[in-house]
């Protein structure tokens, strides 16, 4: 219930324009979108402005007295940015697909199991990777996320070399999926 009862309170608060309901929108969410455009054929600022469209989406949706939200803020604004971002690919030519049939393959409505479960996988992570803690939370976000070389991560974080970096990274990729795999295997 309380889940429920706080996404209603963000979803109040996004529609009457609190700025700590949107920066709490943005910091659970925007990581997850980052991710899922990046890995497919997207850059930062793509997933930036697909992030942005699906929170005017979500807002203009919040505004209406009408709307009721069947899911998770999460599952919601996953499945807006992942229809924009498969449309955008589509219109781009880098995603072949009839623009009609497009609404039966990519509905917002549809698996919502799957997504439900990635966001449980999605917060898991996320714990974990909190957990962490530095230099290595960094390392991973700095490689993963930023997509800098090894080079660049040795520089900013007082690395001598690119291969003292590469291997740091790789005990941090080890920790962090330790850290991940004991919260996932309770069932968190």
């Amino acid at each position: 219930m309380k889940a429920e009862s706080s996404e209603q309170v963000l979803l109040k608060g996004l529609a009457n324009n609190d700025t700590k309901a949107v920066d709490t929108i943005y910091k659970d969410n925007f990581g997850m979108i980052q991710a899922f455009v990046l890995n497919n054929n997207g850059t930062y600022d793509d997933a930036r402005d697909i992030f942005q469209e699906a929170m005017i989406t979500l807002y203009e949706k919040a505004k209406s007295e009408s709307f009721v939200l069947t899911c998770q803020i999460k599952t919601y604004i996953y499945s807006v940015c992942r229809r924009l971002w498969l449309k955008r690919l589509q219109q781009a030519g880098r995603y072949v697909i009839q623009s009609e049939a497009l609404e039966d393959i990519v509905p917002v409505e549809e698996d919502l199991d799957i997504h439900e479960k990635r966001n449980t996988e999605f917060a898991i992570m996320e714990r974990a990777l909190g957990s962490l803690g530095e230099p290595c939370k960094g390392i991973l976000e700095a490689y993963y996320l930023k997509k800098q070389d090894m080079n660049e991560i040795a520089a900013s974080f007082g690395y001598t070399n690119a291969d003292n970096a590469k291997n740091q990274k790789y005990k941090c990729l080890m920790r962090l999926k330790k850290l991940f795999f004991a919260q996932y295997n309770i069932g968190d």
